[in-house]
C-alpha cells in the first residue's frame, strides 16, 4: 500500500513524535535535500542531487533516508500566488505519488510559495557570486522549505 500523501498539517499525524523529516525543493534539473534533528527544531541541508530518471532520484532519496533515520518526508508544492496549481505543482503531486509506491514513510505537503525567491535574495545579500549561487539554490531552497514546516509543526503544537 503506498504512503499517504497530505498536506503538512494532516501528515503530521502519520509521523512518530520524534524523529527527523527530510525536506525536499524540486526542481527540474536538481532536488534540494534538507533533513530535520530529531526534535524537529532545526532543518540542515544535505545535497543536491543532480535528477537523472525517477528511479535513481528516489533510490538516493530513500537512501539518505535510511542514512539519516527519517520518520517522514516533506515536499516543497509550488502553488502560485493566486493559490492555484500549475505544471509544477502537478510534477510534484506526480513525484509524491510515485515516491509513495516506494516508501511506507508519510508525505507532507508544504506550500512553498516564494522559497526560492527569498533565498536567492539572502544569498545575494550575502554577497555570493551567481555561480556559486546556482550551485547552492534548491539546497537551500529545502533548508526553507523544511524549516517553515518545521515552525509550523511546533505552533501546532503548542495549539497555536
Amino acid at each position: 500500500m503506498p504512503a499517504p500523501i497530505l498536506p503538512l498539517v494532516d501528515a503530521v499525524a502519520h509521523w512518530p513524535e520524534r524523529g527527523a523529516l527530510i525536506g525536499l525543493d524540486l526542481g527540474t534539473k536538481t532536488i534540494g535535500v534538507a533533513v530535520s534533528d530529531p526534535d524537529r527544531r532545526l532543518a540542515t541541508g544535505v545535497e543536491t542531487i543532480q535528477r537523472k530518471a525517477f528511479k535513481a532520484d528516489a533510490a538516493r532519496l530513500l537512501a539518505i533516508s535510511g542514512e539519516r533515520h527519517v520518520v517522514g518526508f516533506v515536499l516543497g508544492l509550488p502553488i502560485n500566488m493566486d493559490g492555484s496549481e500549475g505544471p509544477r505543482a502537478q510534477s510534484t503531486r506526480a513525484f509524491a505519488r510515485n515516491l509513495a509506491k516506494l516508501t511506507d514513510l508519510a508525505i507532507g505537503l508544504w506550500d512553498e510559495r516564494l522559497s526560492t525567491a527569498a533565498v536567492e535574495r539572502e544569498l545575494i545579500g550575502m554577497d555570493v557570486s551567481r555561480a556559486r549561487r546556482a550551485e547552492m539554490i534548491d539546497e537551500h531552497a529545502a533548508i526553507f522549505i523544511l524549516q517553515g514546516a518545521l515552525d509550523r509543526l511546533k505552533k501546532l503544537r503548542e495549539g497555536a
